[in-house]
């Protein structure tokens, strides 16, 4: 059979799966028209150089039309071994002479649509139905407006309430706070609002896939309540796709779209609004429902949302999710904490020449690939460190416990037992820390490790029980052991307060376990706390998993989170440890003798980390952060056995185990080294500049710096600025690019804070002045309070010393304390002190 002829036939398959119709049938009239004859006028050039207008026939492969009958498709058709974008051109011509805005180009095998209003033709597996093409000319997106559009804190606050700043309750300032919390006001923080900038930036820069990468707890589900009110709001989406990846997300994700954009716009969740889903602006639902039996293809047009966003998106890329995600034309937006970094230390030319299908199957996975961001840097990046530094987010105390059998099974020897082999003869076997509860099992070390997480657990802070908890176990066995036990102890300690719901397994073999997530975040899994009338608290405490809460559950009261098991990759570990760097108010209200309500509030300071296999020294120190990532297995090959595979049973010790070590350790604003990278990439590219050498050599500061903002900052490659640069090491202050080459250099030893330098400036000061040791104190004050508190400088020059009563740095009182020295201070912050230096 010819190739344009097999070609025909798979095009008119897709055509008639999509709707379309040949012939006129009891369901409408046909809308295929074929082999079309299109009169197009074309402006030649001829060799006098005079234009001239030239008329020529073509003919439309098929031309799709609406229900009146009127053009809508040009479908232009290639036969097999074409590429159908050779005939991209030509289709434009046919569309512009039939006034049609929506063009298929497809060789049978390969397909694309394209909106010749909106950009470049995108690649889809399925034809569009008349339906979704009708709704798609329904409206005319102006990225303009997108581009253009202002945002505020209150972006999402007027939506849920767009008269709020009327309200008495919020112009008078002592009620704002209890009158936001009534009505659950949601307001964008500087750095979520930044987020969505960075997006509007993206689009004028001609992009439509955008990735925000972002720490556990930092509002990425507001972020995109505001990112779905932009689309929508400027005409550049009439419909939202919100793709998660577990039950306990869709349920999480529905609900906050609801409180935050129902008075403007329509959510639902698919499965349950499959016969209305359309009259809605916003469609949550799992990938796994989507894939199952590749629902998608049934259910949904390629064409039938504006724009897609993944959360979770470095798992929405990975095998068959992808094919739900790569389904869908129009904008993309990924989410996620944890992207995954396969193109890390390859060199793509020599892969490609060496096995360039293992290059595509990189590029395929790459996160930062897949939503069009090159090198390792994303549309918008905010981290757990930033998070901590602006006061947005908390990090763990960490307690590092190990017993006799854990720290032999951490150490290189590993632990050595004496064992019966299968004919009876004793051999010396040696397990390792992966072997922990896989193919060796010890009753006695789970104990130690339970009555260790008893005695050291946060407790809530009003009602002085153990705080909630996840505790993240090796196996559901594993799991179904460690709550048992668990259990046990909280029976002998807590007599009566308990029935065998202190702590509940929480894995895929239990009924209902997806809703007892649900139930333990809203605060009522088995009931409240009996610790406490009135007190809205789970009477679970603690839930113990596998990997079911890992990724995107929010929980923001969490505690204390334990890790009973070995943990070797990165990704994983930051999301284990993120469930419990949200920031949460303890609150309870309750009558006082007077009968008036009081409100008790107690803010979530820290959470511990229980980590039982030295996870934080791993990553810490022994990680090898520059590895090339390995490729998982391609799908259909052997594993060499049943995957997963089987567990063996080799050793089950009943041997005493006592802790011997158990040190506890807060995290602090440096954070941890799997959150620093950016500035070793920075100093690497540096270092790798000979003339950047020689100029620092030579004493040409300048000329270096030049070079470095011409060649380096703000490229694709990397995206380095010194905002990013500043952010990466955890600097509170402004950053010079001076400071920068010096330290990198060798100049200086390190980047000194910004109290440092105040601290600095105020001994300069001293020594030059030599104030007497009664002035010490408040001159230190005032030169601090100078430099970084831009109101003051104000009312010092303008000397309306009233408003210093309401100044939290410095007061009338310390004003006059100061006596004479004011003024030589000022003087000598003005001459020598560069505040640029002190702003954050």
């Amino acid at each position: 059979m010819p190739k344009e002829a097999k070609a025909r036939i798979r095009i008119n398959k897709l055509l008639e799966e999509a709707g379309w119709r040949f012939f006129s049938t009891p369901e409408g009239h046909a809308n295929i028209r074929l082999e079309t004859t299109v009169k197009m006028t074309e402006q030649k050039l001829d060799e006098l150089g005079e234009d001239f207008e030239k008329t020529k026939k073509g003919f439309v492969d098929f031309l799709l039309l609406d229900e009146f009958g009127f053009p809508l498709v040009v479908l232009e058709a290639k036969q097999e071994g074409k590429d159908p974008l050779d005939g991209k051109e030509q289709a434009r011509k046919y569309a512009r002479a039939l006034n049609v805005r929506f063009i298929i180009l497809s060789n049978g095998n390969l397909h694309y649509f394209w909106d010749i209003e909106l950009g470049n033709p995108h690649i889809i597996t399925t034809f569009p139905t008349s339906g979704s093409i009708k709704y798609k000319k329904s409206f005319k997106p102006n990225p303009n407006n997108l581009i253009n559009e202002h945002i505020e804190s209150d972006y999402i606050a007027i939506s849920q309430k767009p008269d709020y700043k009327n309200d008495p309750s919020w112009i008078y300032e002592q009620t704002r706070d209890s009158f936001i919390e009534e009505n659950k006001l949601k307001f964008l923080r500087d750095y979520q609002i930044r987020a969505i900038q960075s997006l509007q930036e993206a689009v004028k820069d001609g992009k439509n896939r955008f990735l925000f990468e972002m720490a556990t707890g930092t509002g990425k589900t507001l972020i995109a309540a505001g990112v779905i009110k932009l689309f929508l709001r400027t005409g550049n989406a009439k419909r939202v796709l919100f793709l998660v990846d577990r039950l306990e997300l869709e349920d999480q994700a529905q609900k906050n779209f609801v409180r935050y954009l129902k008075n403007d716009y329509r959510s639902v969740v698919y499965k349950e609004n499959r016969d209305d889903w359309t009259k809605a602006e916003i469609v949550v639902t799992t990938v796994q429902s989507l894939l199952f039996n590749n629902k998608y293809k049934d259910l949904f047009s390629p064409t039938d949302f504006d724009l897609v966003i993944s959360d979770e998106a470095h798992r929405s890329i990975n095998g068959n999710s992808r094919a739900v995600f790569e389904y869908f034309t129009g904008y993309k937006l990924g989410l996620t904490a944890t992207p995954k970094d396969y193109l890390k230390k390859i060199d793509k030319e020599k892969l490609a020449e060496k096995d360039p299908r293992k290059l595509e199957r990189r590029q395929l996975l790459d996160t930062y690939e897949t939503f069009g961001c090159k090198s390792t840097d994303p549309t918008y990046r905010y981290t757990l460190l930033d998070g901590v530094r602006e006061g947005y987010l908390v990090n763990p105390i960490v307690l590092d416990a190990r017993t006799d059998i854990t720290t032999e099974l951490l150490s290189e020897k590993g632990y050595s037992i004496i064992v019966e082999n299968e004919e009876s003869e004793e051999e010396e076997k040696t397990y390792f820390q992966k072997d922990f509860e896989k193919k060796f099992y010890s009753e006695k070390t789970n104990k130690t490790l339970c009555k260790t997480f008893f005695e050291n657990a946060l407790k809530d802070p009003l009602t002085g029980e153990i705080g909630k908890s996840i505790v993240f176990c090796v196996s559901q066995k594993h799991a179904s052991k460690v709550t048992q036990i668990l259990n046990e102890f909280a029976q002998k300690l807590y007599p009566g307060k308990y029935n065998s719901d202190f702590a509940v397994q929480i894995t895929s073999n239990v009924t209902d376990a997806q809703q007892m997530t649900i139930n333990f975040s809203n605060n009522n899994l088995n009931g409240h706390t009996s610790f406490k009338e009135g007190y809205k608290s789970s009477k679970t405490r603690i839930c113990v998993t596998v990997g079911m809460m890992t990724t995107g559950y929010d929980c923001e009261d969490i505690l204390n989170l334990c890790l009973m098991r070995p943990i070797f990759s990165p990704s994983y570990f930051v999301q284990m440890k993120g469930r419990g760097t949200r920031k949460y108010n303890f609150v309870h209200k309750e009558k006082n003798e007077l009968g008036r309500i009081e409100k008790y509030t107690e803010p979530k300071k820290n959470f511990k980390l229980f980590d039982f296999f030295a996870n934080c020294e791993y990553f810490e120190e022994k990680f090898n952060y520059d590895e090339v990532i390995e490729l998982p297995p391609e799908t259909g090959k052997s594993t060499g056995g049943d995957f997963p595979p089987p567990i063996p049973k080799d050793y089950e010790s009943f041997i005493p185990d006592p802790l011997k070590v158990c040190e506890e350790t807060t995290i602090g604003l440096e954070g941890m080294k799997i959150d620093r990278k950016l500035f070793e990439r920075f100093e690497e590219t540096i270092k790798a500049s000979e003339y950047i050498k020689q100029k620092m050599d030579e004493g040409k500061l300048r000329e270096a710096e030049e070079h470095i903002k011409k060649t380096i900052f703000n490229k694709p490659e990397d995206y380095f600025n010194l905002d990013k640069l500043r952010k990466s090491i955890k600097l509170d202050r402004r950053l010079s690019l001076q400071e920068i080459l010096e330290k990198i250099f060798g100049k200086i030893k390190k980047f000194k804070s910004k109290d440092e330098l105040l601290e600095e400036e105020v001994n300069k000061f001293i020594s030059i002045y030599h104030p007497k040791n009664e002035f010490i104190y408040i001159i230190r004050q005032f030169i601090k309070a100078y430099i970084l508190d831009g109101e003051l400088r104000e009312i010092i020059e303008s000397k309306k010393y009233a408003n210093l009563a309401t100044n939290p740095r410095f007061n009338i009182e310390d004003l006059k304390e100061l006596d004479g020295w004011k003024d030589p201070i000022i003087e000598y912050i003005k001459d020598y002190v560069p505040l640029n230096t002190f702003a954050a």
